[in-house]
């Protein structure tokens, strides 16, 4: 087995790093998406790309691949996504006692490339040992980090198979992600009125001042176990002599629970429009909805072939909720039932970001043993 773990280790190693090193922030994912159309070419694979990437603004579309099952069972569906947020430096990836980091100082782009990896590796040795399966299908997205947009745009009328798993949680292997929240977006702009910040200050309504009392009220952070509210950017006026007559942020809410949402959303809009009277402003708010949660029970068919993968595997299940959405978050409001699975990544979103080389060869034999555990019999 170890011998086996280093082998896979290799050649997924090899892969990530050649991965890692291209910038895919969301829309600009066109040069990692090259490389994953032509390694599936290179197994003999008829992989194709959808008209997505124009509807999303993105360089790609949503790529799917399907190998026909070659045994009785029940077939499954893998989806990654290509991007990464945006790095801030070099993406130079090396590899320091068994775990790859960059050395650019930014993120490495483990989330979500090194499971993209995975799931193309798994593939190869399907492929190259003739190991049977009740069907295999392939899903790679753009946008995932800004919104889920690439599979929110994908046809999920073309997946023949109801279970499907994506890797997108940053925890040791053997975590189990048994439900996501429910998110709604805010974008806030507080309307005053300009005037000259010396001469004429009384005749201005400060739009900046109306905003700042509306952030301070709100209550921001973790509000409790399932539930988060966040003030993400903000920006108004301008000029410093000029009374700002406007000023717009960005604001979100996430819960387990759909009506502790609407009760937290309801809240938020109620501050906007106190801190907007106060200051003698206007306040226009525009909500949508990012994405719906979703909640498994342990005894549900896909835990418990993801649960039997990872004993085989020798992994002891664990179970988490995220606070963070994935791409199974639009799976499961299609119909699919989808888990996430963690898959050893570590500090992702910063410069501290890394993954051992071993993970990824690990991650490996997990999607072998979820293809086997589908097998009927």
């Amino acid at each position: 087995m170890a011998q086996s773990i280093a082998a896979e280790s290799d050649a997924a190693l090899a892969l990530f790093l050649e991965l890692a090193a291209l910038p895919s922030p969301p829309g600009e994912e066109r040069a990692v998406a090259d490389v994953v159309l032509q390694y599936l070419r290179d197994l003999g694979l008829d992989p194709d790309e959808d008209d997505a990437g124009a509807a999303v603004g993105s360089t790609m579309g949503n790529i799917y691949v399907r190998l026909e099952p070659a045994a009785a069972g029940t077939p499954l569906f893998f989806c990654a996504h290509l991007d990464t947020v945006p790095p801030s430096g070099p993406l130079e990836p090396v590899v320091e006692n068994g775990v790859v980091r960059n050395a650019g100082g930014t993120i490495l782009g483990a989330d979500d490339k090194s499971a993209v990896v995975t799931m193309l590796e798994a593939v190869r040795r399907v492929l190259t040992e003739g190991r049977p399966h009740a069907g295999i299908e392939l899903i790679f997205t753009p946008k995932e980090e800004v919104g889920l947009l690439g599979v929110a745009a994908f046809d999920h009328d073309r997946l023949r198979a109801d279970l499907g798993y994506v890797y997108d949680q940053a925890a040791p292997i053997g975590e189990i992600i048994l439900g996501a929240p429910h998110a709604q977006a805010m974008n806030v702009t507080f309307h005053g009125r300009a005037a000259h910040s010396g001469m004429f200050p009384e005749e201005g309504r400060s739009a900046i001042q109306a905003a700042a009392k509306a952030i301070a009220d709100l209550r921001l952070g973790r509000i409790d176990e399932e539930t988060t509210a966040n003030v993400g950017t903000i920006s108004g006026g301008t000029a410093g002599n000029i009374v700002p007559e406007w000023c717009s942020f960005l604001a979100e809410a996430r819960a387990h629970d759909e009506r502790r949402l609407a009760d937290l959303v309801q809240e938020m809009l109620d501050v906007f429009s106190f801190a907007a009277t106060s200051c003698d402003c206007e306040v226009e708010t525009e909500a949508r909805k990012d994405y719906r949660g979703y909640r498994f029970k342990r005894d549900d068919d896909v835990v418990v072939l993801a649960a039997a993968a990872l004993a085989r595997c020798g992994y002891e299940p664990t179970y988490a909720l995220s606070g963070g959405a994935a791409d199974a978050n639009v799976f499961n409001e299609r119909g699919r039932r989808c888990v996430n699975l963690a898959n050893g990544m570590t500090d992702i979103h910063t410069p501290d970001e890394r993954i051992a080389v071993e993970d990824l060869g690990r991650m490996i034999d997990v999607t072998l043993a979820l293809l086997d555990e589908a097998l009927a019999g």
